[in-house]
């Protein structure tokens, strides 16, 4: 039965047609499961593991119930809900539904904060037939009367314990209430745990229950690496080395400042790289996953903001940079690997400090591997890794011109710097006197905010006693930006440099500056 067509399941032509197009053919198994009963207009709750197909497994009924029952959504009343937790889920959701939806006529649209609400707006007073949302957002529409959900046919609940695990439960079930009670409704989600259960007896009918796999089982199709690392360098070398390879692979961080920091190491170390973490616009996080997809940068460091809802095909290799928090993000995480039928790698670097947690992180993910002393030279590495990739040289990096005050805002007395511009020289004299007050040389710290007083303390004379760079001494790739004053408007030669990708410059060393810049 692992073997079934879309058609034999009773999917219509119109979508067979789009699916064979996009050359799927057969169903996978929670589909094969699932479809039969979501197509005759059952309520569902469909649990399997990440990869399994469940985006399809809810796209072909929503569009295949709505469009056989004709009709086009009123201004600002979709048909058709589907909520998940995450933008980049929703953007990938309606990458899946919408060449579907397309084969009855039917308009798609997803609303997600980080972004300009305005097209929204202008998509939802165009008729949007079918909402693709994140919770928060929608509330907000809602509540500005640019959105009703009372001709909510169809609702879809995608990756609801991640919607718990993030909060977000009370706001969905403000939103489950503004649906007819009568409507057709989805629940997918990997564990039911942490308020899910509440959810499926309050608004589910009837349901029935296709579990594909156990809540934590991994992929069969996926193989665990544990390697164990002496320090902080060995680790360094070794994370360069797995970086290194012809395929995808996602590297994956705690936090959004050492993920900037390692993909900004890897790229001026000749391996192109790009980041995704919560700092970043929605603009520029959509940006970072199109270059990730195309053919040029092929590693992806994140925070467990991808850990979910990001696919992007040939994934090869998932690297637990930083071993995570706990044992269901590890499952998430190594997921974006092994998807859909292929195989992949996962491996998760292990300092000394870090080896007892981590195996019971394992245990409770129930992955029963080996761990294994390597360095960036042993032969499993190696055989991992496979063909490195040619040196990509780094584009390189235009210094702005330096300005007497930080980037991140106006040190005292800007103003009267300001106005005395037509009497001194920029950087003569006194007229930089307003610099010396500790807002120069500032950098923005992990949550795009200015770090509080201390941390990067004035002496003063406008000198910054943090000069910024790191404690190595690898050069590779470094950017020297010249930006301290001399306390008479001068500038001085302090430097800061971006951490080396070679040499002594560790990549996860706390006293590195990342290549911050100073103004």
């Amino acid at each position: 039965m692992s073997d079934k067509t879309f058609g034999a399941l009773g999917v219509p032509t119109p979508i067979t047609d789009v699916l064979d197009a996009e050359g799927k053919t057969n169903a996978f198994p929670i589909q094969i499961d699932t479809l039969p009963d979501t197509l005759s207009g059952r309520d569902v709750l469909g649990r399997g593991k990440t990869g399994s197909g469940k985006t399809l497994a809810f796209s072909i009924p929503m569009a295949v119930r709505l469009g056989t029952k004709g009709g086009r959504a009123r201004p600002g009343h979709p048909r058709g809900l589907i909520l998940a937790p995450t933008r980049e889920l929703a953007t990938q959701i309606d990458a899946v539904i919408a060449p579907l939806a397309k084969a009855y006529g039917l308009k798609t649209t997803t609303i997600f904060g980080g972004v300009k609400q305005h097209r929204q707006e202008q998509a939802l007073r165009a008729g949007a037939d079918i909402v693709v949302a994140c919770p928060g957002r929608l509330e907000d529409l809602m509540k500005q009367g640019h959105v009703k959900l009372d001709m909510v046919d169809i609702t879809v609940l995608d990756e609801a314990d991640h919607m718990a695990d993030l909060g977000f439960l009370p706001g969905v079930t403000r939103i489950m209430n503004a649906t007819p009670q009568n409507g057709q409704r989805m629940l997918f989600s990997a564990t039911l745990d942490n308020g899910v259960d509440k959810l499926v007896k309050r608004f589910l009918h009837n349901q029935i229950m296709h579990s594909v796999d156990e809540a934590n089982s991994p992929v069969a199709a996926m193989t665990h690496h544990v390697f164990t690392v002496t320090g902080a360098d060995a680790k360094r070398d070794l994370v360069h080395t797995l970086a290194s390879g012809t395929g995808r692979r996602i590297l994956f961080m705690r936090t959004k400042h050492q993920a900037k920091k390692l993909a900004k190491q890897l790229t001026a170390a000749g391996i192109p790289a790009v980041d995704l973490h919560g700092n970043l616009s929605q603009n520029k996080r959509d940006q970072n996953l199109a270059l990730f997809a195309g053919d040029k940068h092929r590693v992806l460091v994140a925070t467990d903001v991808a850990a979910r809802g990001v696919h992007v095909d040939g994934v090869e290799l998932v690297v637990h940079v930083d071993p995570p928090a706990e044992h269901k993000a590890y499952l998430h995480r190594s997921g974006r690997t092994a998807r859909a039928g292929s195989e992949g790698d996962v491996v998760t670097v292990v300092l000394p400090e870090q080896r007892r947690e981590t195996e019971q992180l394992l245990r409770q993910a129930k992955i029963n591997v080996r761990p294994e002393a390597v360095n960036s030279e042993s032969a499993q590495v190696v055989a991992l890794v496979g063909e490195v990739a040619p040196y990509v040289k780094p584009s390189p990096i235009t210094e702005q011109p330096q300005r007497g005050r930080s980037q991140g805002g106006r040190s005292q007395g800007a103003n009267a710097q300001r106005k005395r511009a037509n009497r001194d020289q920029r950087g003569q004299g006194g007229s930089s006197r307003g610099a010396s007050s500790g807002s120069r040389g500032r950098p923005e710290g992990e949550h795009g905010q200015h770090r509080p007083a201390g941390s990067e303390r004035s002496n003063g004379s406008g000198r910054s006693n943090n000069t910024g760079r790191s404690n190595g001494s690898g050069r590779s790739g470094a950017t020297r930006v010249k930006g301290e004053s001399n306390g008479h408007g001068q500038r001085g030669s302090g430097s800061q440099r971006s951490g080396g990708s070679n040499g002594g410059a560790a990549a996860f060393s706390s006293n590195s500056s990342g290549g911050r810049r100073s103004r």
